[in-house]
């Protein structure tokens, strides 16, 4: 086939564009596959393009050799394919021949098309879990109470709120006990679904019983349950976008990624969005990072009566907390954090989780790990030294 396709140096003349139609053929039929049943058809289809290029170029290729060694070659292929010359054609722009509800193949269709190649899309992640701690789309690093219902996301595509309920009595921690997604409905891709989690109902399906979207095998959104009434994973092809929720204990964490272009998608009414813009600073119970700090008087109780969290010291929780984190980042201090904060070692892993979930999400090896800022706002591993600190502050302000 290379040989008669023309695919080495041709020298045609400048009016002649036989040249462009072999590069559509050829890109045309480089996603086929010979071992899928319809590869026949779609190899015909693309010849029988092939075969209407060529004759529309007819007039100014007339005296072009490589133009009649493409017209037999054309002809010869689709006898040994047996190939009908009449019959549906495929057309010459490669972007047809993409899935339209597949957000991967949006970039390579758009690579073909002639023109100015487009970068390959940015995604972003977001993360809640524990206390609660939160994630943003910028990599910023939060604890926060909002108590009660909040939007993590609202965008064009997505709409993802969760319900935070407090974790003891007399502080303001909080955990995530509810979390309801709408995917929103998309062309021919998907109808809206609703998911809704609460605590002890961590379904397999959407809320009108179903597990996928779109037509037919499409399946351009889908839920995978990986460990039942524990963990699911939501897949919406369309959009390119990955949800994993997760109970751990009472409470639920949430991961998500995203690409960049669709997270930014929203109107200016739509900018409540703790992923997006992080908490509220009336919310916030770190500063900058730092766990905890000032505020943390907030954490114990006004009645001064003791709490499960009691049994953990500084020095409990840290072990504890380094038994499934080797790294003190972050995630390491959010764990001790919670320990001392509430005593329930569901919260251990479920930092340790999120980490995970990082992992697998976050486009960006480099930026798993997250350090504590340092009062300049730089990361550094004097920082860690001022959590700690803030930990020890905490023990003692709980005994006197």
């Amino acid at each position: 086939v290379p040989s008669v396709l023309c695919l080495g140096d041709c020298q045609l003349q400048t009016s002649c564009r036989i040249q462009k139609c072999t590069t559509d053929f050829v890109s045309l039929t480089s996603y086929l596959n010979s071992t899928l049943e319809d590869f026949d058809l779609e190899f015909c289809k693309a010849l029988r393009g092939y075969s209407a290029c060529t004759y529309r170029n007819s007039k100014v290729c007339r005296g072009n050799l490589d133009y009649h060694s493409v017209v037999l070659g054309i002809s010869d292929l689709m006898r040994q394919r047996n190939c009908s010359k009449d019959g549906p054609t495929s057309s010459t722009n490669p972007e047809f021949t993409h899935d339209p509800c597949d957000y991967s193949g949006h970039t390579e269709a758009r690579k073909h098309q002639g023109g100015e190649k487009s970068p390959p899309p940015t995604y972003l992640f977001c993360g809640l879990f524990g206390d609660p701690h939160l994630r943003t789309f910028k990599d910023h690093f939060q604890t926060c109470k909002v108590e009660g219902a909040w939007p993590l996301i609202d965008n064009n595509y997505l709409s993802v709120q969760v319900t935070n309920v407090p974790v003891v009595p007399g502080s303001s921690a909080t955990a995530t006990n509810k979390i309801t997604i709408i995917f929103k409905s998309y062309q021919d891709c998907t109808d809206q679904k609703v998911y809704q989690a609460v605590t002890d109902d961590l379904p397999a399906a959407f809320v009108d019983g179903t597990t996928s979207g779109g037509d037919g095998n499409t399946k351009s959104l889908r839920i995978v349950e990986k460990v039942s009434g524990k963990y699911v994973e939501m897949h919406a092809r369309y959009i390119g976008t990955t949800v994993y929720i997760r109970q751990l204990g009472h409470y639920l964490t949430l991961a998500i990624r995203m690409p960049q272009e669709l997270v930014m998608a929203y109107e200016e009414s739509q900018d409540l969005q703790l992923c997006v813009n992080g908490c509220p600073s009336s919310e916030r119970i770190d500063d900058s990072g730092h766990l905890p700090l000032p505020v943390m008087g907030q954490l114990i109780p006004q009645n001064g009566a003791a709490h499960p969290w009691s049994v953990y010291t500084l020095e409990t929780a840290t072990t504890k907390c380094h038994e499934k984190m080797l790294v003190k980042d972050i995630y390491f201090y959010s764990c001790v954090f919670d320990l001392l904060t509430t005593g329930d070692t569901n919260f251990t892993a479920a930092a340790h989780s999120a980490l995970q979930d990082v992992e697998a999400l976050h486009p960006r090896k480099e930026h798993w790990h997250i350090f504590p800022r340092s009062g300049g706002g730089g990361v550094g591993r004097a920082s860690k030294f001022s959590v700690c600190l803030g930990l020890v502050c905490f023990i003692l302000v709980a005994f006197f």
